[in-house]
């Protein structure tokens, strides 16, 4: 779809819509390939399913790590540092050739623009969110996106942890008592809408699976979720504000959105990335069928909990969540180990019968889905 097609498309949802997002156009294609995607998984053992659900996070000058979680069936690899080595690319691009199944794993960066921006020697460098948003059309900002997306896929990474869907117009750097500021596209619902809708089909339209995050919206919560517990606004206000850049870029045909580590008054108690109501809020009332997956699970507002990461991710995809993050690295053995424990974890509760195997295949195909298109028998 052209640019301004989607724009056009979305342009209606303004600060007071509160329907269930129209299904896409492809809505048909991408509901059979993961229905197929949902049978080859079924078809895996237990430990390998477990692993399609779990990012394990690497640090781009340790590639060693990387190839060694291929071999082993994870579903999905988050890269961090400032600067990528020249080989980055071609070991990205073998991954495939290393998983099990020869499938294409999601191979992630968070590159949202501004200070956020992980490997400016390959992506380039562009202005923060905000600064797009004030200063160019969302015409502009899809070519952005695109541009970004072209660099992305270049250096063999398929997937974009952006852009942010908050709505927070406090034009500060993100830091303990803000998450957004200048990660935000700007304090209003419905022209965020527009900007977010553009960035993120950029980017799909160079093959790069966009993320939208923080559901259901960090506009306006303190502290940072990585420090402690946050609340977002109450779930009747955001109604009108923080759901609608959602709504649209749903509408649009962004496929995955990352949840909060937030509470949501008047919706759930516990942040919302492990939380069955948020997850059903986002499947019924705003009609997302795609991937779901959470934020760092390593952070301050889970731990408060008294989880680990491993007992977190278990309760996640009880929740209804798809994939599980866990946190920046200290070593490539310490990402390794931790994703090794979120599977033993996760192949626990099924053992123990606290997670259904059903629920946990549905989980693995979103993710195999998201990144293969695939032909199975009728």
């Amino acid at each position: 779809m052209a640019v301004a097609g989607v724009l056009a498309g979305v342009a209606t949802l303004g600060a007071g819509t509160a329907s269930v997002a129209t299904p896409h156009a492809s809505t048909t294609t991408a509901s059979t390939n993961l229905t197929c995607a949902t049978q080859v998984v079924s078809t895996w053992s237990l430990t390998h399913v477990a692993r399609e659900t779990v990012v394990v996070s690497a640090q781009a000058s340790s590639l060693a790590s990387l190839t060694s979680a291929a071999a082993q069936g994870y579903g999905g690899f988050i890269l961090f540092g400032a600067s990528a080595p020249s080989a980055l690319p071609s070991t990205l691009k073998s991954l495939r050739r290393l998983e099990p199944d020869h499938l294409t794993p999601m191979i992630m960066t968070d590159d949202e623009g501004g200070g956020i921006i992980r490997f400016p020697n390959l992506v380039g460098q562009w202005p923060w969110p905000q600064v797009m948003g004030s200063t160019m059309t969302p015409a502009q900002i899809f070519a952005k996106g695109e541009s970004v997306g072209a660099a992305i896929a270049r250096a063999g990474l398929n997937v974009d942890l952006a852009p942010v869907a908050d709505v927070d117009g406090r034009a500060v750097w993100p830091g303990e008592y803000n998450p957004d500021g200048l990660r935000s596209f700007g304090g209003s619902p419905s022209k965020d809408a527009l900007d977010v809708t553009a960035f993120a089909t950029g980017l799909l339209h160079s093959h790069v699976v966009a993320v939208v995050k923080h559901f259901p919206g960090l506009g306006g919560t303190s502290p940072d979720t990585d420090y402690g517990p946050a609340r977002t606004k109450s779930w009747s206000l955001l109604q009108t504000t923080g759901l609608v850049p959602f709504r649209a870029a749903f509408l649009a045909g962004v496929s995955a959105v990352m949840m909060s580590n937030a509470s949501v008054p008047g919706l759930t108690t516990l942040p919302a990335g492990l939380s069955a109501p948020a997850v059903l809020a986002l499947r019924h009332q705003l009609g997302f069928r795609g991937l779901i997956m959470t934020d760092a699970l390593g952070a301050g507002a889970i731990s408060a909990l008294h989880l680990s990461i491993a007992q977190a991710s278990v309760a996640a995809i009880k929740a209804g969540v798809d994939q599980v993050l866990a946190s920046y690295p200290s070593t490539p053995s310490q990402a390794l180990q931790t994703a090794s424990s979120q599977t033993a974890a996760i192949v626990a509760a099924v053992e123990h019968g606290t997670l259904t195997r059903a629920t946990l295949v549905g989980a693995a195909g979103q993710v195999l889905a998201s990144t293969n298109t695939l032909t199975c028998q009728a």
